[in-house]
């Protein structure tokens, strides 16, 4: 059997946080406790830590917010709301600012720095001046549609102002900033709380949220909520801005409010000075911060820097440290994953840390156990490291009883007590045993996860039924199950056996990217399989690549290529595969594979491997058409100008910022006649 990766680890840390993200903060009702959430989500920053070519867009240990709840309606973002990186330091501000310049080749850089607020992203949509939508972040691609409750929000303007600056309020535009509930009306709703006798609310960033997302929108209006407005998301038509300052200055004036305390600083000593002064200040404010945002002021400089994967090159969080308390180490633990590593963890003497119980911590692995010396019944140091994530820093020597021993790692798997092996230069204990129940159940589990097969009321507890019972021994099992099989289940009723079992055979019809996630496939993530299936379209036409033909996709690459290709190539696999088939399993869209070959065949690839921009509106185009002609002809068509840019195509009304740096990196400049040439024959027009 071989040995799981640190990214297969990473990949289920991911799905699982995902959904207990979800079930927390968008619907409110978490499936498991705080402590086993907190667990899961440190485990996954240390494994991101110590690996961090494993970090992935949008991963949770770095994303506000979770998926979308059922109780509202999906909004897609048209410009993605994505995370920022930390800096949990001045060192590691000041190494983002090296970065910076380095990839600015050394240009003067303007800093402007923002409150980072601790509440809940918001999308805020107008349209000809008209408040039409609000949408929560959600995964960052997807929100909820919250446009009801958000109204109710006084900040929030039910028309726009037109700006004495520009005169004109442009068709589209989307205000983002941060919906947060003030220090002062969270004690006033606590204080309404236990007046009625009812149980107070934990911290003004979950009260916020939990306002947000009431089904009748009275009860979010006599919340308090208030909105700080701090970057814009689409505009169409709208002016062109040369730096953030002036765009906030912008916002202001269609009627957001905008906070006060927002200042630009020409070097990043000064910079790292207000962060340490609001760290210093952070409880002199009516609402909560947690840092400081950080980001280049020019939008040219902006566009020269781009983005990582997950995050703007041009910006970062710096993090206050986290505050630290102590209390009890009750016991250590051992739980087994889906890939058998054996993970030691704290049971804690609950404590509240930083807006949150804590009852649990991950211990990481037994090296870090034995360098840390912890041991049940010791006092220790809790730090909330981030918002909700608690570690174990360390004994408190001075309280630790005298008949105190060191804590050993067990033998043998807690779940099936089969012998634990450690391989040789690893630093993970692993169960092997290919029947261990805690690594079937937990596969299960991953397979119907949010950022799966998301299949709503099959949660840990629910698989464990299921398997305990007999019912299930794998995943393609569930889509056997029947009302009258969950019935008998304890605590299992007709509705809920009902609920479920459409729930499992609605998710047949989820699309192929989800599908091949949820197969569990080591390095497998969400931005490989939709790299995969835009391409191929079908599982069947997945299956049949060779692994060249596989890692030549953008975004896949030889290490997952040759993971998959191994994957398929298993008898046990390939099983597995046929009953999903037969089970009505969505496998993609052959149509759509025949006709994007057809496309591929009839249209000449002259712009093979090549970027090129497009600004402004290119005459007999629409922005939309215009890039889908580079992409059919096998190009590449980014947002942003860079070095690698084959060449700028300008219609009319362009954007300053893309010419300027074209002009600088010496891009070739094309206009609208050329742009058709160039679509024809793939070649730049001759020097004069």
């Amino acid at each position: 059997m071989t040995s799981p990766s640190p990214a297969e680890r990473a990949a289920e840390l991911r799905a699982l946080i995902a959904h207990h993200n979800e079930r927390y903060h968008t619907l409110d009702d978490p499936e498991i406790s705080d402590a086993d959430y907190d667990d899961l989500v440190r485990e996954l920053r240390a494994v991101e830590a110590e690996h961090p070519d494993l970090i992935v867009p949008a991963t949770p240990s770095q994303q506000v917010g979770g998926a979308i709840s059922a109780t509202f309606a999906p909004v897609e973002h048209r410009v993605p709301m994505t995370s920022l990186d930390n800096a949990m330091d001045a060192a590691e501000l000041r190494a983002w600012a090296e970065r910076v310049a380095k990839g600015l080749d050394g240009e003067p850089t303007t800093f402007v720095c923002e409150l980072k607020f601790d509440g809940l992203a918001m999308s805020i949509r107008y349209e000809d001046g008209t408040f039409v939508q609000a949408a929560t972040r959600g995964d960052g691609t997807v929100g909820e549609d919250v446009t009801a409750n958000v109204a109710t929000i006084t900040d929030v303007p039910s028309e726009l102002a037109t700006p004495s600056s520009t005169g004109i309020v442009p068709p589209v535009v989307e205000v983002r900033g941060e919906v947060y509930m003030p220090t002062s009306s969270f004690e006033r709703l606590n204080e309404r709380a236990l007046a009625a006798g009812d149980k107070p609310f934990v911290n003004p960033r979950n009260s916020a949220a939990g306002s947000l997302r009431q089904k009748d929108p009275t009860v979010t209006a006599s919340r308090e909520l208030s909105f700080w407005a701090y970057q814009l998301g689409e505009v169409i038509d709208g002016p062109e801005f040369t730096s953030h300052a002036s765009t906030l200055e912008w916002v202001g004036e269609l009627g957001f409010p905008v906070n006060e305390h927002v200042q630009t600083f020409a070097s990043i000593e000064e910079v790292a000075a207000h962060c340490l002064h609001w760290q210093e200040h952070r409880h002199d404010l009516d609402y909560e911060i947690d840092g400081v945002v950080i980001k280049v002021d020019d939008p040219a400089q902006r566009d020269l820097l781009g983005f990582t994967s997950r995050a703007p090159r041009w910006a970062i969080a710096y993090k206050f440290p986290p505050e630290e308390r102590t209390t009890k180490l009750l016991d250590i633990q051992v739980s087994v994953g889906r890939t058998g590593r054996a993970t030691p963890f704290a049971v804690l003497e609950p404590v509240f840390v930083g807006g949150s119980t804590v009852g649990m911590a991950t211990l990481h692995n037994e090296e870090q156990v034995a360098v840390k010396d912890v041991r049940p019944g010791d006092t220790v140091i809790v730090r909330k490291a981030g918002d909700v994530i608690p570690e174990v820093v360390g004994p408190v020597l001075s309280a630790r009883p005298s008949d105190s021993v060191p804590w050993t790692f067990p033998t043998n798997c807690p779940a099936c007590g089969n012998q634990l092996v450690r391989p040789e230069g690893e630093a993970d204990t692993r169960c092997v045993a290919p029947d261990c129940p805690a690594q079937r159940n937990q596969k299960i589990a991953y397979f119907a996860s949010r950022g799966a097969m998301d299949i709503e009321g099959l949660g840990e507890q629910m698989v464990e039924k299921l398997t305990s019972a007999g019912l299930v021994k794998d995943a393609a099992d569930l889509y056997s199950l029947t009302v009258e099989q969950l019935v008998e289940l304890d605590r299992v009723g007709q509705t809920s056996a009902r609920n479920l079992v459409d729930a499992i055979q609605g998710s047949s019809t989820r699309p192929l990217p989800k599908f091949l996630t949820a197969l569990g496939i080591r390095h497998f993530g969400p931005a490989a399989t939709t790299a995969l299936a835009n391409e191929f379209h079908t599982l069947d036409a997945i299956m049949e690549k060779s692994t060249e033909e596989l890692a030549a996709v953008d975004g896949v690459g030889a290490v997952i290529a040759n993971t998959i290709a191994q994957w398929f190539e298993q008898d046990v696999n390939v099983a597995l595969i046929e009953r999903f088939r037969a089970a009505g399993v969505d496998f993609g869209d052959p149509e759509a594979a025949q006709a994007a070959a057809d496309a591929k065949a009839r249209v000449p690839q002259t712009l093979e491997g090549r970027a090129v921009v497009v600004t402004g509106t290119v005459p007999g185009h629409t922005r939309e058409s215009a890039e889908a002609a580079i992409i059919e002809r096998g190009g590449k068509s980014p947002g942003s100008v860079s070095k690698k840019t084959f060449a700028l195509i300008v219609g009319d009304n362009p954007g300053a910022s893309k010419l300027t740096k074209a002009e600088s990196l010496g891009v070739p400049i094309l206009d609208a006649d050329e742009f058709e040439r160039l679509l024809t024959t793939g070649e730049l027009p001759a020097a004069d």
